[in-house]
């Protein structure tokens, strides 16, 4: 069986630009029988990432270039699966707002992080960031270990 898994933009950035989490990024990458999954707000989010790290003097402009060929490269490989968010991502976020915001202190790209990953089917989720492993695990997702 297949799990599917939607990889948001934390992983990515360690994925295809070496900071602290590269590794992790790379051994949660190495899931075997997973097909991984990403929504096209991860993908502005990563090549604004990028820039930001330009931006602040962490990586060269040549290595944003370099990592966002790298990454074009593996979708075009089908290491991954974008797919854009649907109005129904929306609505969800929008639930899962009411639902848990007030109790998790969720923000918005983070409600869209995880309604699309329950939009595309996914089981398990992906991510450096606490509180969107909070709310993916409080909806039911598994995440991938620290």
């Amino acid at each position: 069986m297949k799990l599917n898994i939607y990889v948001d933009t934390s992983l990515l950035v360690s994925l295809y630009s070496l900071d602290g989490n590269s590794a992790k990024a790379a051994q949660a990458m190495s899931t075997k029988n997973a097909g991984f999954y990403l929504s096209t707000l991860c993908e502005l989010e990563l090549f604004n990432a990028l820039e930001l790290r330009v931006f602040r003097k962490e990586i060269t402009a040549a290595q944003a270039r370099s990592s966002r060929n790298d990454f074009e490269g593996d979708l075009r490989d089908g290491i991954f699966r974008l797919s854009p968010l649907a109005d129904t991502a929306f609505a969800r976020a929008r639930q899962l707002s009411l639902q848990t915001t007030a109790r998790l202190g969720t923000r918005t790209a983070d409600l869209l992080h995880i309604a699309a990953a329950l939009e595309f089917g996914a089981g398990s989720f992906y991510s450096f960031d606490r509180q969107q492993r909070k709310l993916a695990q409080t909806v039911g997702l598994k995440i991938n270990p620290d």
